[in-house]
């Protein structure tokens, strides 16, 4: 390059002819450049794992890496949670939040991080309903028949629930707290189990997310007398909502995806834009309405507002329901 051309070149860069064209192309090569590990803190077959598989599937097409799942069960969560915390800010660990990070962020003891401050929102992906399914043998067949027949007969009611800190037992607790009605709770292992416990009879009725509770309910194994969401969901359009017969009454599945704290603003931009591309498009926009949830698009500004929300919501809920020492 003559002294004369090298001049030029650095006059139109100067210029900023040649700065949008490298710029592009830096911003193109900067993430991802290998594989991405996205944590569920939950076995494989679940709700939470489901999702990640289905988003990871369409992250790993447009960004054009893999987008590996990895379960890491335990803890409601917390265990793959934790992982994500201590993993370095860097894209390549991500988090399927679920609604077990919002009930344990303020009411798990001895928890190793601060969830909304540790954890960096990136988007939402689904707002999913639960079900107040009922045992064929229960007689109510609406919210106010329920209530009703539960304080004539008090003994008569067990409520199966997933785990201390899983939405069906946070959505029960919230129920027995605006009804006024009292009621054992079963504690099941896991979805699987408490949603075979309660077909067997062994438990009466029970706040079931919607993907896990339409098969058995259009089968006739359960009667489903309401859905936990302010609005009554596509997916069973003839159920009533709990607030219909208990005004204020909302309870939801809340998932998403997180980085670690300190994740670069343009990473979490690239995958922001990704997930919310992916409710404009019908075949995936249809894919994850299979599994039960109303898309929550935003920011990760508007994302962490929902998750401050629901920690919120479900503290309140989660503490009033203690047992009191005695």
């Amino acid at each position: 390059m003559t002294n004369r051309s090298r001049r030029s070149f650095f006059d139109l860069v100067r210029l900023g002819i040649f700065v949008p064209v490298f710029a592009q192309g830096a911003r193109a090569e900067a993430y991802p450049l290998r594989p991405v590990r996205l944590l569920v803190g939950f076995p494989p077959g679940g709700p939470n794992d489901t999702l990640a598989r289905v988003m990871g599937r369409w992250l790993s097409e447009r960004l054009g890496q893999p987008f590996l799942i990895e379960n890491r069960p335990g803890a409601s969560g917390n265990i793959a949670t934790e992982a994500v915390v201590r993993a370095p800010p860097d894209g390549y660990t991500l988090l399927l939040i679920g609604p077990a990070n919002a009930i344990t962020a303020s009411t798990a003891a001895n928890l190793n991080f601060d969830f909304l401050n540790d954890i960096a929102p990136i988007a939402g992906i689904t707002r999913e309903a639960l079900v107040l399914v009922v045992h064929p043998s229960v007689p109510a067949r609406t919210v106010q028949e329920l209530i009703g027949y539960a304080k004539a007969n008090p003994k008569a009611l067990n409520m199966a629930s997933t785990g201390q800190a899983s939405s069906p037992h946070a959505a029960g607790e919230l129920f027995k707290m605006m009804s006024g009605i009292d009621f054992p709770i079963v504690q099941y292992s896991g979805g699987g189990p408490a949603l075979k416990g309660l077909i067997g009879g062994d438990a009466q009725l029970m706040f079931e997310p919607l993907s896990a509770a339409i098969e058995p309910i259009r089968a006739g194994n359960l009667r489903a007398l309401a859905v936990s969401t302010a609005s009554r969901s596509e997916a069973l359009p003839d159920v009533p909502t709990v607030s219909d017969a208990i005004a204020g009454y909302e309870a939801s599945a809340v998932t998403g995806l997180g980085a670690p704290k300190g994740t670069a603003t343009e990473v979490i931009a690239t995958l922001n834009n990704t997930v919310n591309a992916a409710f404009a498009d019908p075949q995936m926009r249809a894919r994850i309405a299979e599994t039960g949830g109303a898309p929550v698009t935003g920011s990760p500004a508007e994302f962490r507002s929902i998750l401050a929300e629901e920690i919120e919501r479900w503290a309140k809920v989660i503490r009033r329901s203690q047992p009191k020492p005695h």
